[in-house]
């Protein structure tokens, strides 16, 4: 944050030297009052940084959290996977939801992490080619991609294909993707910039940045996942005009059931 504790220094300079220059006051007064002055300075400066602080610390929370995110969508039935402390301070979102669903008509498996973050800043870096080889896997390819969702929407996406050095050899298939302020991209870069880099102090949710990862061995699980989930995930966050579909369907659920 930028220091407003150097203007103010110059300002009691300023007024120590008008005071002086009519010679009407004293000189032990006019010190006086500059070091009252400086003190008040250092009192609203603490008072204003605290303020900043608990802003940026403080998480900006969702119209419908990602909790509410429904654990069962079509044949996909999910459990929640537990995250350790250690990723979710290192991942510093506001909300996140990991879980591990099972397609009851086949058994295939896939795993669903979205993480939102109202500082887009806080989302530079947590990428698969980056956090799956910190975390062991050997990257072996990406390629950017597109899938169908139910409703007819193309959704870009990057397919990352990793392994794990043998023995033990497993594989995995990760298909990513990011929504910008109710945009759909793959490109990192576009909330990188000095601009996002701001903190969001006003705790608008509509100004975000969200990740999805979907994974599974198979790289057919993965988009099969994706095409059944996307809709119902896009409706947990603001599109470009701000609005939450999620919020609009509790209301009717609310409604239908009283």
């Amino acid at each position: 944050m930028y220091s407003i504790r150097p203007k103010l220094a110059r300002l009691a300079g300023v007024f120590c030297r008008a005071c002086l220059a009519k010679g009407s006051t004293p000189v032990r007064v006019v010190w006086v009052l500059a070091f009252l002055l400086l003190i008040s300075a250092g009192v609203t400066y603490r008072l204003l940084a605290s303020h900043l602080d608990l802003a940026v610390e403080t998480p900006i929370a969702l119209p419908v959290p990602l909790s509410a995110f429904p654990a069962q969508i079509g044949q996909w039935v999910g459990k929640d996977v537990l995250l350790p402390e250690s990723v979710q301070r290192v991942a510093q979102n506001d909300d996140f939801v990991s879980r591990l669903y099972v397609n009851s008509s086949n058994n295939e498996w896939a795993n669903l992490y979205i993480a939102y973050s109202a500082r887009p800043r806080t989302m530079v870096g947590h990428r698969p080619e980056i956090c799956y080889v910190g975390g062991g896997w050997i990257h072996d390819s990406t390629e950017a991609s597109e899938v169908m969702s139910k409703a007819g929407r193309q959704i870009p996406c990057l397919i990352h294909r990793f392994h794990t050095p043998s023995p033990g050899y497993e594989q995995m298939v990760v298909l990513n993707f990011y929504i910008l302020n109710g945009q759909l991209t793959t490109d990192e870069s576009v909330f990188s910039g000095i601009g996002w880099r701001t903190p969001n102090i006003g705790g608008n949710p509509a100004r975000y940045v969200a990740q999805i990862q979907i994974s599974s061995v198979l790289e057919n699980s993965t988009r099969m996942a994706a095409k059944d989930m996307t809709d119902v995930i896009l409706d947990f966050f603001p599109d470009e005009n701000g609005k939450v579909r999620a919020t609009e369907l509790q209301s009717t659920t609310a409604g239908a059931l009283k």
